[in-house]
């Protein structure tokens, strides 16, 4: 009789010893999440497509649709990439397959990574686990959304103005975008070059340092990668004496924050100070003053450049046309999403001859001036704090026709990513009924202090990361499991469901 897996709860850590212990094989186990797919991925699309065999033996895992997987459909969810079957593998989806890891299948994503709910996507959006009328995030929600709902033990996403870290605190899991070159981008679909990064999506913050552990390090096929100047460390303890932490006024007030995400997010930053850390505040004027415009005129920018390939001659569907360029109109034309149109749109003009000063150069030199103030509150504080998401999931379509409000989704996680710093976002708490995100920002290269703080709070927190409405259940298999009696900090009792 096959063991029974609670693939809801079981982290990537638990499954590595089960495998390790001989209690469950790597067929079993892979089974157990084959199944969970089977049956909650119809309501929650987070899966473009799935692989039936995989060469590893390991933990399973899923990768987001813009990472180039040997043999196996790679549309970065978009129609113009429809049926590429790439002849090599990312160097991350590689060392995943080194280390043994099981690829399960690919996840939606907005359009090119372009969004931050996954509406865009050219195949339909994805939907939270926790109320499936919402939005999972984006643009990688599809990975976030696979492992709340225990379709997958991690994933890996990638980042470039918040992607991994957004969807994550929509989610209530953990999510990682990594320093700028300490993961390699070769094979990854290319949005914004000096902007993306990969990273993991898990249950646990010990789950993302371990799958980091595995992606990250110099490749020779990516010349902007570095070698990691320590060793990843699992982190133990819960001890935060001798941290300093800061909190940057502008990032923890910005305007549209909701009163539940400040709450949520201030307790957590009280229980640091608890657990020995001191806290102090900082500003970061410029960073949210500046950052969401100065990211979105250097982001299409290199989009608009990156995207220049998809024109049916060199890359992508092609579409029929009585010349070349009507061919060349007529294949981006059909093959783009309205999301890509406008950034390519936005990103040529910012990059014309008699705007290209006044917007794109400017754009630079105030991402420089915000990477200044980063390093200057680094000089005081080991780590920063705020909320990852000024709002919790919001409902599918409310922003779809609001380009604006949607971009405003990743004010509080874009000032990081220009500066190219470590950022982790862990669960805190619940309003609304629905995960709020607490973002810990590092120096270069600190993801261990990331790791030590995260997992200090996440201890201390006792988030669940099960929704509220499959913790009464009881059958592992379909998300249906006994409720973890004291382990969420939101004064909701294990049986209450929505």
């Amino acid at each position: 009789m096959a063991p029974v897996i609670d693939t809801l709860r079981l982290t990537a850590e638990e499954a590595a010893t089960l495998l390790e212990g001989g209690e469950v094989s790597a067929g079993e186990l892979r089974a157990a999440y084959l199944d969970a797919i089977a049956e909650r991925d119809p309501q929650l699309h987070c899966f473009l497509r799935t692989v039936d065999e995989s060469e590893g033996d390991g933990v399973p895992i899923a990768l987001k649709d813009v990472i180039s997987t040997k043999g196996v459909e790679t549309t970065a969810g978009s129609k113009i990439l429809s049926g590429y079957v790439p002849v090599f593998d990312s160097t991350v989806a590689a060392r995943c397959k080194d280390a043994g890891l099981q690829l399960l299948g690919k996840t939606n994503t907005d359009e090119f990574a372009m969004g931050s709910s996954t509406e865009n996507s050219a195949f339909g959006p994805s939907r939270n686990p926790w109320d499936p009328t919402r939005v999972p995030g984006g643009s990688g929600g599809g990975s976030a959304a696979a492992v709340t709902a225990g379709m997958a033990p991690w994933a890996l996403g990638s980042d470039t103005g918040g992607s991994i870290k957004q969807p994550s605190a929509l989610c209530g899991n953990v999510g990682l975008r990594p320093t700028y070159g300490s993961v390699s981008r070769y094979g990854i679909v290319a949005f914004a070059s000096s902007l993306d990064q990969v990273g993991p999506v898990a249950k646990t913050v010990r789950d993302a340092a371990l799958l980091y552990s595995i992606i990250a390090g110099r490749d020779r096929c990516d010349s902007t990668t570095a070698e990691l100047p320590e060793p990843v460390r699992l982190p133990e303890g819960d001890s935060l004496a001798g941290l300093r932490i800061g909190v940057p006024t502008e990032l923890n007030e910005a305007e549209g924050i909701e009163p539940g995400v400040r709450e949520a997010v201030r307790k957590a930053i009280e229980l640091a100070e608890g657990l020995g850390a001191e806290v102090g505040e900082c500003s970061l004027p410029r960073s949210v003053r500046y950052g969401l415009p100065c990211y979105y005129l250097i982001a299409p920018a290199e989009a608009s450049s990156n995207l220049s390939r998809y024109d049916g001659v060199r890359f992508g569907i092609r579409a029929e046309g009585e010349s070349y360029q009507e061919l060349v109109e007529r294949t981006r034309d059909e093959g783009f999403g309205d999301e890509p149109k406008r950034r390519i749109m936005l990103g040529t003009y910012a990059l014309s001859a008699g705007y290209y000063d006044a917007f794109y150069g400017q754009a630079q030199k105030v991402r420089t001036l915000i990477i200044d103030e980063h390093r200057e509150a680094f000089d005081r504080f080991d780590v920063l704090a705020c909320p990852t998401s000024p709002t919790v999931a919001f409902p599918i379509g409310e922003r779809a026709a609001d380009p604006l409000a949607m971009y405003a989704s990743d004010l509080l996680t874009i000032p990081s990513c220009l500066a190219g710093l470590p950022g982790l976002s862990i669960p805190c708490g619940l309003s609304d009924r629905l995960p709020v995100g607490l973002q810990l920002i590092g120096p270069q290269f600190g993801e261990n202090l990331l790791f030590r703080v995260g997992h200090a709070l996440e201890e201390a927190i006792g988030f669940d990361t099960v929704p509220l409405r499959w913790r009464t259940r009881s059958d592992p298999v379909r998300g249906q499991i006994p409720a973890r009696v004291g382990s969420d900090p939101t004064g909701l009792t294990p049986e209450e469901t929505v």
